[in-house]
């Protein structure tokens, strides 16, 4: 049977997933019978997706990322190789917590670097960047810029992935897109 999806013949695509056009799932994946996954994504080696994950059109998957139930990726969110998510804020081997999953919501147009840690029950603002190896440890707002462990903001990047640069009156200009931002009462907006 024709798919209108591709996968690597070592993938495991789990009856009953739903994977949308034009996705493409590579060697060594998984993807779990409850998932859904949009239009255009692209699952490196070795990625996990369980069951009740989301992920938008065109989420960018890279090498070993394991996406766990309680997450939702919305369109075009990169997750850098190795990044980690996780689902239950205190586990313990002899103790189930199955029911006691968090959810995590990564915002449209989000970058997650590589070996970057998500605490899960935390929200990520769209386009925002969490450079690599950071360990995000609260929610991120949009177009926010965290680096370190714990993750702490260190500026603003735009919708094309540039640090954005402020004048006086809080306004920066992505330097690719030249798209206009204003800075103001903490928060980011394109005008």
């Amino acid at each position: 049977m024709d798919t209108p999806y591709f996968a690597h013949p070592t993938a495991v695509i789990d009856e009953g997933a739903k994977i949308g056009n034009g996705a493409k799932i590579w060697h060594f994946s998984h993807v779990m019978s409850k998932a859904i996954i949009g239009a255009n994504c692209n699952l490196g080696q070795n990625v996990f997706v369980a069951d009740e994950v989301v992920l938008g059109a065109n989420v960018k998957v890279q090498n070993n990322v394991s996406i766990y139930s309680g997450v939702i990726c919305e369109d075009n969110v990169f997750l850098g190789p190795s990044m980690v998510f996780t689902n239950v804020i205190n586990p313990r081997s002899a103790v189930n917590r199955r029911g006691s999953y968090l959810k995590t919501i990564v915002g449209k147009g989000a970058t997650i670097g590589a070996n970057a840690t998500i605490v899960c029950g935390n929200s990520l603002g769209a386009y925002c960047f969490i450079g690599a190896g950071a360990v995000v440890t609260k929610d991120v707002p949009a177009y926010a810029l965290l680096v370190g462990n714990p993750a702490q903001q260190i500026g603003w990047m735009s919708e094309y992935g540039h640090r954005l640069e402020f004048d006086q009156e809080g306004k920066a200009v992505c330097e690719e897109s030249k798209e206009v931002y204003l800075l103001g009462g903490g928060q980011l907006r394109k005008v």
